[in-house]
């Protein structure tokens, strides 16, 4: 059976054809996981459904977490990697992510906001490609804006910007900008990755680049 959040299962397509279907919506991401682990528990064969690598903010962590307690032994538990979304969108804007990267969310959901934005400093100051999950809802904009005035603190408002939206969905819009002009971009979601660059990072054509640092003589 197959259990995962409706969007995602909608996603699949065929590939739910004669599986029974468990879905659940935003929010309920431990109701979901549990239902999982309840199901294998009684010996069905369960397919948990995450958005792009299960390890990287999906459900293998909060499905360990509520195994810890004993039974992560009586499970057999099979973690299939995915592709991330900083890596998906990486591939549409060129090469923006050929050096160092830091990825942060921007959900205050789960994380407190003055962790992010004391790892927003922080990661500006060393120089990090930049991956901004989660930028901004109808309801949260505050991170989205204080982060855009730390960003512009610290670096060029050159700084060119990948802003990827809907990537490999219906509705798929990219577009490479500068740093400068990324808080009046009113298209950012939930659905948006943005790539924010190192201070090597340029643009080249329709592709955002960031140099090894090859030494071509």
């Amino acid at each position: 059976m197959i259990v995962g959040y409706n969007t995602y299962i909608k996603l699949l397509g065929d590939l739910t054809c004669n599986k029974e279907i468990e879905s659940f919506g935003m929010k309920e991401e431990i109701r979901r996981a549990g239902s999982a682990i309840g199901h294998a528990k009684r010996g069905r064969r369960v397919c948990l459904i995450s958005s792009g690598d299960p390890g990287v903010y999906g459900m293998a962590g909060l499905v360990l977490e509520l195994l810890k307690k004993g039974d992560l032994n009586k499970l057999k538990i099979e973690i299939c990697p995915g592709i991330s979304a900083a890596t998906a969108c990486a591939a549409l804007l060129g090469a923006p992510l050929t050096h160092d990267f830091a990825v942060i969310s921007l959900s205050d959901l789960l994380t407190d906001l003055e962790l992010i934005k004391r790892r927003i400093e922080l990661a500006v100051k060393a120089d990090f490609v930049i991956v901004l999950y989660n930028p901004k809802s109808s309801k949260r904009i505050i991170p989205f804006q204080k982060t855009c005035d730390c960003l512009l603190k610290y670096k060029s408002a050159d700084t060119p910007v990948g802003i990827a939206r809907n990537a490999y969905r219906y509705g798929e819009e990219i577009t490479i900008t500068t740093l400068g002009n990324m808080p009046s971009f009113k298209e950012i979601n939930m659905a948006t990755t943005i790539i924010i660059g190192n201070s090597k990072t340029y643009i080249k054509d329709k592709y955002m680049i960031t140099p090894r640092g090859y030494n071509f003589k």
